[in-house]
């Protein structure tokens, strides 16, 4: 089954997963609820009546979830579990309390919630900031480790923002312990967003979004009427501080129902190169300083200030986020430059192997052939300016059965390098195959193509240094000099008579072939 075809199957499942429906009615019913009671006291009864039945299909997915994974991904669900099942335990206690005593004028936790939600939140974060990250290097370490500061320092200006209003200076110390969990739900949601986009998350895309949007409502909801002592709160406030529970609990269950279809279920993909997270701790703190800045009404006081340290923290971790990219991009930049010469000269060896004998270091028939063409295609409007001399060792079978086949291949190394002395710069020597070798001369006359027969022959007379012995090479040389409408094969063909001639006139001579007519060189080359 494809991916996109388990996507579907999943999708269908999770619009008929009985638990969300259920989950999604419940909510629904509350906020009905909330918006038709009155009186501050059984509005905040049944906000936190209708809370428990959230957590408890948060506790059940998390801990269901955990038995289909695997490690390291069971242990952030283990973690997950032990955290939502003290959410649950929290709300229980608080649900107990605001049912039996009178008197319930806020939505903020007493001790026992508070303690289990704090304690709770921070096995989840920690589960997410200790999740390891696979083949990631000491600076990819570093970039996630300053992004992971950037945005938790955005969290933690926002909760001193609002906990040190100067329009909530009565504000008692539950008001400041909710909005440093509000700070803290804020740092998880992008600790979750983080740890989604690093390429290794321990859930899957589509499980983390409901999750981390339940963070961000959280957090507003927590700032839509920070102060409630005294009086009620409209409505919607509790609506929107009841809607993280589902959000949360939908985050599990929607994992759960994934790894059914799909057994590769949780967030593993390939990381993204960069991150926006950074920039978006930027925005954030930058909104709330134009928050803060209307209402210091011309004076610096400590949320201003806390608020301005906050922007500067931010800008110099994002300063040093962006040096290390560059510091990364210079180094990748160095070391493509390094794998790019690394490939030239590894093409230019292939080339040269393709295009040259191996033995001997002189080019290869196709070589020789594609060169001669076009030496020729660029003569064709003096002929005779093209040459080819054909160079065939005489006795070169007796040296390899009378010294073996190592002997034969250093004469044949030895005869290369004479060949190569007797030629100019611009010509070319290659080796047909066997013993056989081939000279293209560029731009000569007759005249040139003759000496440089002469000068092979000359120095073939000096003996090669085959192992302990010294061995003489003799050739017969056939000479073809190209005319108007001679080709490669034509002037090979030429050559070869030529040198087949020289062969039967004694050998150890060069012949010349002109005109489909082979004339005798000399037996006696001269100095």
């Amino acid at each position: 089954m494809t991916r996109l075809a388990v996507g579907r199957e999943a999708w269908h499942a999770w619009r008929r997963d009985p638990a969300m429906l259920a989950a999604l009615a419940w909510t629904v019913l509350g906020a009905v609820l909330l918006f038709t009671v009155d009186g501050p006291n059984t509005q905040v009864r049944l906000f936190w009546i209708f809370q428990p039945p959230l957590d408890l299909l948060l506790v059940w997915s998390s801990w269901r979830v955990f038995r289909v994974a695997r490690h390291p991904i069971r242990r952030f669900w283990r973690l997950m579990g032990i955290g939502a099942t003290l959410f649950l335990t929290g709300d229980l206690v608080q649900t107990v309390l605001a049912v039996t005593r009178g008197n319930q004028w806020s939505t903020a936790g007493g001790t026992v919630q508070s303690t289990c939600f704090a304690v709770g939140l921070a096995l989840i974060i920690v589960g997410m900031l200790i999740h390891p990250h696979p083949h990631r290097t000491r600076r990819e370490s570093l970039a996630f480790w300053l992004d992971s500061a950037t945005v938790l320092v955005g969290g933690v200006v926002v909760a001193w923002c609002f906990a040190v209003d100067p329009a909530h200076q009565d504000s008692n110390a539950g008001l400041v312990g909710s909005l440093a969990a509000g700070a803290v739900v804020l740092t998880s949601s992008f600790a979750a967003v983080k740890l989604v986009l690093s390429g290794n998350a321990p859930m899957n895309k589509a499980a983390a979004i409901p999750m981390i949007v339940s963070a961000v409502v959280n957090s507003v909801g927590l700032f839509v009427a920070p102060s409630a002592s005294g009086g009620s709160l409209p409505a919607y406030v509790y609506v929107v501080r009841l809607m993280p529970s589902l959000l949360i609990a939908m985050g599990p269950r929607t994992q759960e129902i994934i790894a059914r279809f799909d057994e590769t279920a949780f967030g593993s993909r390939r990381r993204r190169p960069y991150s926006l997270l950074p920039y978006g701790s930027i925005l954030v703190v930058f909104v709330t300083l134009l928050y803060v800045l209307p209402h210091s009404q011309g004076r610096t006081n400590a949320q201003l200030w806390g608020v301005v340290a906050g922007f500067g923290a931010i800008i110099a971790l994002v300063v040093a986020r962006q040096l290390a990219a560059f510091h990364d991009n210079t180094r990748l930049i160095d070391q493509l430059d390094t794998t790019l010469t690394e490939l030239r000269e590894h093409e230019q060896r292939l080339r040269h192997q393709a295009l040259h004998d191996e033995l001997t270091g002189l080019a290869n028939r196709a070589h020789f052939r594609e060169e001669t063409t076009t030496a020729l295609a660029a003569a064709r409007a003096r002929p005779g300016s093209v040459a080819l001399l054909l160079v065939d060792l005489d006795g070169f079978k007796a040296v390899n059965d009378t010294h073996g086949h190592q002997a034969g291949d250093l004469l044949l190394a030895g005869v290369a390098e004479k060949l190569r002395q007797s030629v100019r710069s611009g010509d070319l020597v290659a080796r047909l195959g066997g013993d056989e070798f081939a000279v293209l001369l560029r731009d000569c006359t007759v005249r040139d193509a003759e000496q440089t027969a002469q000068r092979i022959l000359r120095s073939l007379r000096e003996p090669v240094d085959v192992g302990d012995l010294a061995v003489c090479a003799n050739a017969s040389i056939g000479i073809a000099c190209a005319e108007e409408r001679d080709d490669v094969r034509t002037l090979l063909h030429d050559a070869d008579m030529a040198m087949y001639a020289a062969k039967h006139q004694g050998k150890g001579t060069w012949s010349r072939s002109q005109d489909g007519t082979v004339l005798r060189g000399s037996a006696q080359p001269s100095r």
